[in-house]
Order: structure tokens, then sequence, then C-alpha cells
């Protein structure tokens, strides 16, 4: 997977900024002449494009009190692991506890599911800096 530097407008439609190799090219730049104008706007129209994905479930979780990561399935079929503030809010959180028989998070069991990858995105924010 490679990190691409993506313009602010295609970051606010949602667009991410990593891509699987196989779906990168190299780049040949286009000829103004025949094909002039070539904007960002032409590709995507922020407007257009709502900056909320749509979630279908909670799978699981990992770690306990203020370490509390949640595995979400998204409609698009992807899985990523969020932090319990990045999901407290949703309606999915309480869909969760209540097909664990739980009242809150702070009855959670420790674990209910596999341990996320490493990913420095989910676990920098677990750090806490202080002087």
């Amino acid at each position: 997977s490679f990190h691409m530097k993506l313009p602010a407008s295609m970051k606010q439609c949602g667009i991410h900024n990593i891509f699987h190799a196989s779906l990168l090219r190299i780049h040949i730049p286009n000829n103004n002449h025949l094909f002039p104008g070539q904007l960002d706007a032409q590709v995507v129209e922020p407007q257009q494009h709502p900056t909320e994905w749509a979630a279908e479930k909670i799978v699981s979780h990992t770690g306990s009190g203020g370490h509390l990561l949640f595995e979400v399935l998204w409609k698009s079929g992807d899985r990523t692991w969020l932090l319990h503030n990045e999901v407290e809010d949703l309606t999915l959180l309480q869909l969760y506890l209540d097909a664990i028989r739980v009242e809150n998070v702070a009855e959670l069991p420790i674990s209910s599911g596999p341990l996320p990858p490493h990913d420095p995105q989910i676990f920098l924010d677990l750090w806490k800096f202080s002087k």
C-alpha cells in the first residue's frame, strides 16, 4: 500500500489517501492541448458527496477503560478499529452493547475479538504525553 498526497478537497470528500499497489500506475502527464483544464473538481465535486461513511455494525472490541477499541464493519465491507470516543455517539454502539448483554462500556469484558494489527494511526492516540 502507498500513502498519497491528496488535495484537501478530495480528503473532505472522504477519499482515503492509501492505495493498494495494484491500483496505481506510472503517471503520464496529460497533453493540455488535447485535454485542457484537467482539474480536481472535474473528478470530484465536494458538495455532492457526504463526508460521512455508513457503518453496518460493531463486530468486536478489545481493551478496557480508556483504551477501548471497537472493530467497525462498514457497508463497503471494510473493517477498521476505532477508539471509544469515535463510536460513543453512534447508535451502533448501543446495539453492540445490547447484543452482548451489557448496559454500558464499563461492563464490557476486557476483549471479545482478536487484537488489531499494529497500526500507528490507532495506537498513537492511546499515548498520553505530559511534561
